[in-house]
């Protein structure tokens, strides 16, 4: 990797040890430690110029998208509540919700009957990736839903809170909440968010089917589930530093979603 400011400086991040303790190949996920005009990056068998002065189209999807970041869910917004139900009805279509607070909810794998309690780490964003997948990819969602395939744990892990958790690792992740990337990663990210305005929620489902597959392929129990999520990034942050991915769709493991 090359500079294009002589004073630039680079380090790693915690990914790096994660990385080599998940089956990584080692390959380093680089910081950006000072504000640069550009960075070369050996990447696709040429050098890839990511400039940090966003374009209009970037700009505007990623002020929207930290706007949906850091919208907290209110269970007393009617449109936070009709977000609740339409998850219900995509996640079980021939079964009536009761109630906004009910036990009902603990089959989606919440942790009590009223699930606004458990968004706190990630947010209405969290619900709308819940959703998004649902919608999306109902074969998959159904089937991670329902633990289907593979040797399953005796303590498996709660589905929706789980899905909380994917939603809050991606962006520490991607780091977005700055005016601009601060990481290779991210600033990939945003290349991918120029051409996809759902690219987040791609992502998401993308993260959750490995996550799942990574659970599998450890037997993880419900107590290794953080080390689960830890795999779970460094393989996503593999995948998206890939000299031929340049959508979330190119990603190998888009493919573990139908």
């Amino acid at each position: 990797m090359l500079s294009c400011n002589s004073q630039a400086q680079f380090g790693l991040t915690n990914a790096d040890a994660e990385d080599a303790s998940c089956g990584g190949t080692g390959t380093p996920s680089l910081r950006i430690k000072k504000r640069l005009t550009c960075v070369c990056f050996y990447r696709k068998r040429a050098y890839e110029r990511i400039c940090s002065n966003l374009t209009p189209l970037q700009e505007e999807r990623l002020k929207r998208l930290t706007k949906r970041m850091n919208n907290c869910f209110d269970a007393s917004r009617p449109d936070h509540q009709d977000a609740l139900r339409a998850l219900w009805s995509a996640t079980y279509p021939e079964k009536k919700l009761e109630a906004l607070i009910s036990d009902q909810w603990k089959d989606m794998g919440w942790q009590g009957k009223d699930p606004s309690t458990d968004f706190r780490g990630g947010g209405f964003i969290s619900l709308e990736n819940l959703l998004f997948f649902a919608k999306t990819f109902p074969t998959s969602f159904q089937r991670l839903l329902k633990k289907q395939g593979g040797k399953r744990a005796a303590w498996e892990y709660p589905f929706a809170v789980a899905g909380v958790n994917i939603t809050f690792m991606i962006m520490q992740m991607l780091d977005l909440e700055a005016s601009k990337p601060r990481t290779f990663v991210g600033s990939v990210f945003l290349q991918m968010l120029s051409e996809n305005e759902w690219a987040f929620d791609l992502l998401y489902c993308v993260a959750f089917a490995v996550m799942d597959k990574q659970w599998l392929d450890r037997n993880a129990t419900y107590m290794e589930f953080n080390d689960v999520l830890r795999c779970t990034r460094a393989q996503l942050e593999r995948e998206l530093m890939m000299d031929d991915v340049f959508r979330i769709e190119d990603m190998p493991s888009f493919s573990l979603l139908s």
